[in-house]
């Protein structure tokens, strides 16, 4: 299943289990006051998340005279891909990561750890950018900010059950399927939203991933790249780093081993790598 449809179809159950919950509290009021409020709440994280995730990480603007050869691998794959020149900051860690973010292509910013710096080759960054960029084609920030409002919105319906749990809705025997469709409203459904949301996240990585690979004309760069980043996080995580923003990493800077791994933003390296050496056996 390609990924944009695979996007598409979750985004879809998100807004099923949205109009779902609509039924249960029965009408459309309470639904669309969850929308607005979760609409409000993600609104200026969508606008205004350049600035908000690169003041967080305390991250420094480079120019092509302090960064001259990350100038070059953005500018070139850039001009490539047809998008202007999206604004170049360092991160001040040795933890090897990389990130994109920006509502579109003409507001996009790229970051880079003074870590990846180090330990990747020239070729190695490329790939690196090549993902990144592809997030910000992609409009990868627009597609989570949607994901992010109707899961919002679930969760916040699913508050308002549970505390009308307490305060006995649902408690009326001949109201069919009430007890069941509350436990549904208030506990499944916003467990199911964060997974369906995450799963949304994951499959865009996939999607860069390729993306990137296509505009860089070798899939390995990034494979080789993806190596280094995971086995260096491993050793030396991000310190700093929030589950609010690890999405947009190039490698999660969170731990996700076993059962975590189903609530990952990102999916198993091991897999990523696999998909990308697939591509390049068939090139």
């Amino acid at each position: 299943m390609g990924s944009f449809f695979k996007t598409t179809i979750l985004l879809g159950v998100l807004t099923g289990l949205l109009m779902l919950l609509g039924g249960l509290m029965g009408g459309s009021q309470g639904v669309m006051l969850a929308f607005i409020f979760a609409v409000v709440m993600n609104f200026g994280s969508y606008w205004f998340s350049d600035r908000i995730v690169l003041a967080a990480y305390g991250a420094k603007q480079l120019d092509a005279s302090s960064a001259p050869e990350l100038y070059s691998i953005v500018h070139e794959l850039s001009q490539a891909a047809h998008i202007p020149m999206p604004r170049l900051y360092m991160i001040d860690t040795d933890t090897p990561n990389a990130f994109a973010t920006g509502r579109n292509p003409s507001h996009a910013a790229v970051a880079v750890t003074r870590g990846i710096m180090r330990i990747c080759s020239r070729e190695e960054l490329k790939g690196v950018i090549g993902h990144e960029l592809s997030h910000v084609i992609n409009r990868d920030i627009l597609t989570s900010s949607i994901a992010a409002t109707l899961a919002g919105a679930i969760m916040m319906i699913g508050t308002w059950l549970r505390w009308g749990a307490i305060f006995g809705l649902g408690r009326d025997e001949e109201r069919e399927g009430g007890i069941a469709g509350l436990l549904v409203g208030a506990i499944i459904a916003p467990i199911a939203a964060s997974l369906i949301q995450l799963a949304i996240s994951r499959t865009r990585e996939y999607q860069a991933d390729a993306s990137g690979a296509r505009l860089t004309h070798n899939p390995l760069l990034l494979a080789n790249a993806l190596r280094k980043l995971e086995a260096a996080n491993e050793r030396m995580p991000l310190q700093d780093a929030s589950p609010a923003t690890a999405h947009l990493f190039i490698v999660n800077p969170l731990s996700a081993q076993g059962l975590t791994r189903l609530f990952s933003t990102h999916p198993p390296i091991e897999e990523r790598i696999r998909r990308l050496e697939a591509m390049a056996g068939k090139a």
